[in-house]
């Protein structure tokens, strides 16, 4: 619930994950006590947790392997990013076509589907194939890790509603766990087998998946949204939440491109071994990962002037770090991390509530946004790096965060359409 406290600025309520309400605050039942209870909210909890982890593993799986598939497919850093930029690419498909399904047919099916579909893209990728085909194969994974993205932010933000920023965070830090420990272990295995084997080993994970939502049922999505007559149309809903799909395009596009970026950066630009690039990876990562953590300790007003000082921070880090060319840059991608950790969870979170009748449509648009974001950047930054070298490619990531940061004030200028006194009060609030 929003909670304006005593003289200060409305806020979201503080949970705990698990839907247990903070002392002091109204006294609306939690969703943890809704029908399905505290154990339904933990086994969502649960699924949605492990789903991101293996979404994380994906996210890294082409930068961690950018040596061996640019040498075995011989690819240029602009095909490179190409490689990125089409999985964020089918990212965004897959949350755009997503987001009203989700809203009206039931969701355990939806879940299953999504990871038999990553399944097969991931085992269909081998070193004898061509760049059309991996191009094909990484967009087909994208569609299917964007469809469930959509599908758990979806379920969470309904479970927990106003109080959703931090049960969002938390089942995010899976993402960014995942990231963290996907880069080195892929690495690894790449070393002792081949690059192939990474991508047997992350379909594994998916099949594991599938079987595990087959054992959980999902709330029905069909009890969860309102009378049909209730609903705004689609031009309305996208342009209350403008702003924060102008902050996820940023995020998502500097996300996509450091994971890419890192090891050429480090061998190229700073004369470092590919190693160091797999390392810088791993510390973006875990600098994500950190923000989110800290951001569930956070109990001040969660609003967009988060997201401001978040892009600000991370473009003036990141910009000094390329600038002063320094070779501890793990130190400087784990510091932009740190910056950037608490972005996604928040955007989300604050979408969702301004357009509550349409949560699932709402969080599809944001993503799709932030999954079109994750295209162009990559692309751009591999053209740019082809041109004047991939430490201009690194540099200009820096313009992207200071983007974030103008989007996410617009959004603190605008009122979302009138939905009665709640969503008034969190008008004013974002």
């Amino acid at each position: 619930m929003l909670d304006s406290g005593a003289g200060g600025p409305p806020r979201i309520a503080d949970v705990s994950p698990i839907g247990h309400r903070s002392e002091g605050l109204e006294s609306e039942p939690s969703w943890g006590e809704r029908p399905g209870g505290v154990c339904y909210s933990r086994r969502v909890l649960a699924l949605a947790f492990a789903s991101f982890f293996a979404f994380g593993v994906a996210l890294v799986i082409v930068g961690a392997n950018q040596a061996g598939l640019a040498a075995d497919l011989r690819l240029d850093l602009a095909e490179s990013g190409m490689l990125a930029a089409v999985l964020s690419l089918g990212i965004g498909a897959g949350v755009l076509v997503s987001g009203p399904l989700v809203d009206r047919t039931p969701r355990r099916r939806l879940f299953v589907a999504a990871s038999a579909v990553a399944v097969a893209s991931l085992a269909a990728i081998d070193a004898g194939m061509g760049l059309r085909r991996a191009l094909a194969c990484l967009g087909t994974l994208g569609f299917a890790l964007g469809f469930y993205e959509t599908l758990l932010n979806t379920v969470v933000a309904e479970r927990y509603r106003e109080a959703a920023a931090r049960p969002l965070t938390f089942v995010h830090a899976g993402a960014t766990l995942g990231a963290v420990v996907g880069a080195p272990a892929i690495a690894w295995i790449a070393a002792r087998a081949h690059w192939e084997a990474s991508f047997r080993t992350s379909a594994a994970m998916f099949v594991a998946l599938g079987l595990a939502g087959l054992a959980l049922r999902f709330e029905d999505a069909r009890r969860a949204a309102p009378a049909p007559g209730a609903r705004r149309p689609f031009a309305r809903i996208g342009l209350a939440i403008a702003p924060f799909a102008g902050v996820a395009a940023c995020y998502v596009g500097v996300e996509t491109a450091v994971t890419i970026f890192a090891t050429p950066y480090a061998r190229d630009a700073l004369g470092l071994g590919a190693e160091r690039g797999v390392a810088g990876i791993s510390a973006f990562w875990l600098g994500l990962l950190a923000g989110r953590l800290l951001f569930l300790a956070w109990r001040g007003p969660v609003d967009a002037r988060l997201l401001v000082g978040a892009g600000l921070a991370a473009a003036l880090g990141l910009a000094g770090g390329v600038a002063a060319q320094l070779p501890a840059f793990e130190g400087v991608l784990f510091a932009v991390g740190l910056c950037l950790g608490l972005v996604f969870p928040v955007f989300v979170a604050l979408a969702a509530l301004r357009v509550p009748d349409a949560r699932g449509t709402a969080t599809g648009i944001v993503t799709g946004a932030g999954a079109a974001g994750g295209f162009v950047a990559p692309w751009l930054a591999g053209l740019l790096g082809d041109a004047w070298g991939v430490r201009a490619a690194f540099l200009s990531l820096s313009a992207w965060c200071v983007a974030l940061a103008v989007c996410a004030a617009f959004a603190l200028r605008r009122r979302a359409p009138a939905q009665g006194e709640g969503a008034a009060s969190f008008s004013r609030q974002s």
